[in-house]
């Protein structure tokens, strides 16, 4: 099996070219944003992140597809690398340090695409995850001064932390019953938002996240680094990966559970 090291290491320079131009932007008052056709914003730090990524990327490793949220997808073949240059734009544009690029490399496999290679870096917060498969997950600053992953072992719902980004989304699937049902069943619920609450299940401080409706490039980098921290990661259906359109992450034991409720009156 490849051990995907190399293409890790690549991705952590990738990711350090992308913090230092997201974070000269961060806060900036002259900062430009649109709003795109789906009604979310968009800054000019997004497309230049994406734009960096793209470029280093087309140097070295010219041979991989790559697919980003804001340029689309280029290239064909077996690897495709999968690129959010800013993870919570609504945050970042507000001035709130909760956001992150995040990168990802995903391998042609027998059931389709599946993530291999994971970044996902939070620059406001002075802090990254990554993962590669079969290596586990960690956090730190570095390759060399990090921490491995584990998630918790909680195994009830009463004893459980339930992050999630927010109410919107949820009734318009006809979910909300379900989604308010449990947050009622476990210990303590918070909205901490995009990327972090996975990467929270990842470190094992929250047992169970969920969100409704999500694009490939929010899930890739969080799927692996979730798995290979010990955890589940699949769509509301159940289906593993980071293919469904939503998501639902947790610590494995409470898995089934999270999607009952979650689909409960679907």
């Amino acid at each position: 099996m490849p051990d995907y090291l190399d293409d890790l290491r690549f991705a952590h320079v990738l990711a350090d070219a992308a913090d230092a131009a997201t974070m000269d932007r961060f806060k900036a008052l002259d900062l430009k944003v649109e709003t795109k056709p789906d009604m979310t914003p968009v800054s000019e730090a997004d497309k230049a992140a994406e734009e960096l990524i793209r470029g280093q990327l087309q140097r070295a490793r010219p041979r991989d597809a790559i697919l980003g949220e804001e340029y689309g997808v280029e290239g064909t073949g077996p690897r495709r690398w999968v690129v959010d240059p800013i993870d919570g734009t609504k945050n970042y544009v507000r001035g709130v340090p909760v956001w992150a690029t995040l990168i990802s490399l995903m391998e042609a496999g027998e059931t389709g695409f599946e993530p291999v290679v994971g970044v996902v870096s939070a620059p406001a917060l002075g802090r990254r995850w990554w993962a590669a498969k079969g290596h586990g997950a960690f956090s730190g600053r570095s390759l060399s001064s990090a921490t491995r992953l584990h998630v918790s072992r909680v195994s009830r719902l009463a004893d459980a932390s339930f992050a999630y980004s927010s109410l919107s989304g949820w009734e318009d699937q006809g979910r909300l019953d379900g989604f308010l049902d449990l947050t009622r069943e476990v210990w303590r619920t918070r909205a901490y938002g995009d990327f972090w609450p996975y990467m929270m299940v990842a470190e094992g401080s929250v047992d169970i996240c969920a969100e409704p409706e999500l694009s490939l490039w929010d899930m890739a980098a969080n799927a692996i680094v979730v798995t290979e921290a010990g955890g589940t990661f699949t769509g509301l259906d159940g289906r593993p990966g980071p293919h469904s359109g939503n998501a639902a992450a947790s610590n494995g034991l409470l898995h089934d559970e999270l999607l009952g409720y979650l689909n409960q009156r679907y």
